[in-house]
């Protein structure tokens, strides 16, 4: 499906991170046959919302949440989710899907003139609720994360969610660094959403 570079073949291992903590989800499926994985897509997540520290998203995306464990969770009942990482406010990284495979974390989706971007993205949640701030601990995992994620697959863009279902989706939302993001990885500001417009970035 991709040819790994040399440098970055240490790093993986069929599809899998060997950095980050390894978690299955049975949450995926086949990517279709041709993919080309070429977009990263930031999303933020907390169970409940804007609570931290609990399991509850690992355990949403493995099918061993207690739905009612809170009432929240009632809106989300039966829901079968993944995404390829999780990361956590303290900067733990965690792997719920090969990043060969597709994790289901998009949706109705569209983006690059692509619809379905489950089928050729890799997701990453952010512990984290969508317009407010994430920590430096998760903005540091980040910078070694997505370049090691396009040393393994041809990346060309990254998104938030937000981006690639416009109305339907709010996250990372507005206090998301892009800038940093765009900063920490020395990627090119067209790599990027426009309407974000990641020049520069205050720490």
């Amino acid at each position: 499906m991709n040819d790994a570079p040399e440098a970055a073949s240490g790093l993986w291992q069929d599809g899998w991170l060997r950095s980050a903590n390894r978690l299955p989800s049975p949450n995926f499926g086949p990517r279709p046959p041709g993919a080309h994985i070429d977009l990263i897509v930031l999303h933020s997540i907390s169970l409940p919302p804007g609570r931290y520290g609990g399991d509850e998203v690992q355990r949403l995306f493995t099918n061993q949440l207690d739905w009612d464990a809170h009432p929240y969770f009632q809106q989300i009942r039966g829901a079968q989710v993944s995404s390829h990482f999780y990361v956590r406010r303290d900067g733990a990284l965690w792997q719920f899907v090969s990043c060969d495979a597709r994790a289901w974390h998009a949706g109705a989706s569209a983006w690059r003139g692509r619809g379905n971007c489950n089928d050729d993205s890799v997701g990453i949640e952010l512990e984290g609720l969508e317009g407010d701030t994430f920590k430096a601990a998760q903005y540091a995992t980040l910078a070694t994360l997505c370049p090691a994620i396009a040393q393994h697959y041809p990346i060309g863009f990254v998104a938030g969610h937000e981006h690639i279902a416009p109305g339907r989706k709010h996250d990372p939302g507005a206090g998301f660094r892009w800038a940093r993001l765009q900063a920490d990885t020395g990627w090119p500001s067209a790599m990027f959403p426009p309407q974000c417009q990641p020049q520069t970035a205050s720490r």
